[in-house]
C-alpha cells in the first residue's frame, strides 16, 4: 500500500520539476536574447524621465559597477516578464489534468486575460502614469535643486510601479476567481462598492510611492476594473453552475 500510495506522489513531483526546469529554459533564453540590448532597454524604460528634465541634465551612476550591473538587472526583469505567458501554460499544464472539463474551459481564459491585463498595467504606467508623474515632480522641484537621478533608484522605482500596476489591473481577474469559487457573489460585490471605492485609494497608497498623484492614477483604474470584474464574473458564475449539474449527472449515470 505504502509503495501504491508514493507513486502517484513521485511522479508529481517529477513533472513539478518538469514544468519549473521548462519555465527557468524559457526564462534563459529570452535573457540571452535580450543582454545584447540592455542598454537599449534601459534607455527605452528611462526615457519618460529624461525627457522631463531640465536641459543641461542627466541621470547619474554613483557605484562604480552600476553602469553595467543596472541595465543587466531590468534586462533580467523584463525576460522575466515576457516570459510570463510561457510560465502561466506550465503552471496550467500542470493543474489541468486535475481539473474537469468544464473548469479547463473556464481557466483557459483567464489565464490569457491575465497576462494581457498585467502588461496592459505596465503599458498604463509607462505611457500615461510615467510622463504625468515625472513632468509633476520635475515642476515642482525648489528652486536651486539639480534633478539628477541616480540609474539605480530609477530602475527601483519603476519596477516597483510596473508591479504595482500590472497587479492592480488583475482585479477582474481576482474577482471572477472569487465569485467562480463561491467565496462571493457579484450581488455582494455591487452592494459593497462604497467600501470598494475606499479601498482601491488604500491599495493605492500601499502600492505607489508616497505620492497622492501615483496614489490616484493606480485607484481610479482600479475601481473600473472592480466594476469589469463584477459585470464579467455573473456569465462565470452562471457558467460553473452548469458545469457543476453536468458533472453531478454524469456521476449518477
Amino acid at each position: 500500500m505504502a509503495v501504491d500510495e508514493t507513486q502517484p506522489l513521485i511522479s508529481h513531483l517529477i513533472e513539478l520539476r518538469k514544468r519549473l526546469l521548462n519555465s527557468i529554459i524559457s526564462v534563459l533564453v529570452v535573457f540571452l536574447a535580450l543582454v545584447y540590448f540592455a542598454n537599449d532597454i534601459y534607455q527605452f524604460i528611462s526615457a519618460p524621465l529624461l525627457k522631463q528634465m531640465p536641459a543641461g541634465t542627466s541621470m547619474i551612476a554613483t557605484d562604480v559597477a552600476s553602469p553595467f550591473f543596472t541595465p543587466i538587472k531590468l534586462t533580467l526583469m523584463v525576460s522575466v516578464f515576457v516570459s510570463a505567458p510561457l510560465v502561466l501554460y506550465q503552471v496550467w499544464a500542470f493543474v489541468a489534468p486535475a481539473l474537469y472539463k468544464h473548469e479547463r474551459r473556464l481557466m483557459m481564459p483567464l489565464l490569457v486575460s491575465s497576462s494581457l491585463l498585467f502588461y496592459l498595467g505596465m503599458a498604463f504606467a509607462y505611457f500615461l502614469v510615467f510622463p504625468l508623474a515625472f513632468g509633476f515632480f520635475a515642476q515642482t522641484a525648489p528652486k536651486g535643486v539639480t534633478i539628477a537621478t541616480d540609474i539605480k533608484n530609477y530602475l527601483d522605482f519603476v519596477m516597483a510601479i510596473f508591479m504595482a500596476f500590472g497587479v492592480a489591473f488583475e482585479v477582474p481577474v481576482a474577482i471572477i476567481l472569487l465569485c467562480w469559487s463561491g467565496v462571493t457573489t457579484p450581488a455582494a460585490l455591487r452592494q459593497k462598492r462604497p467600501y470598494v471605492l475606499v479601498g482601491v485609494f488604500v491599495v493605492g497608497m500601499f502600492l505607489t510611492p508616497p505620492d497622492v498623484f501615483s496614489q490616484t492614477l493606480l485607484a481610479i483604474p482600479m475601481y473600473l476594473l472592480f466594476e469589469i470584474g463584477v459585470f464579467f464574473a455573473r456569465f462565470y458564475v452562471g457558467k460553473r453552475r452548469r458545469g457543476d449539474e453536468d458533472t453531478e449527472e454524469t456521476t449518477e449515470s
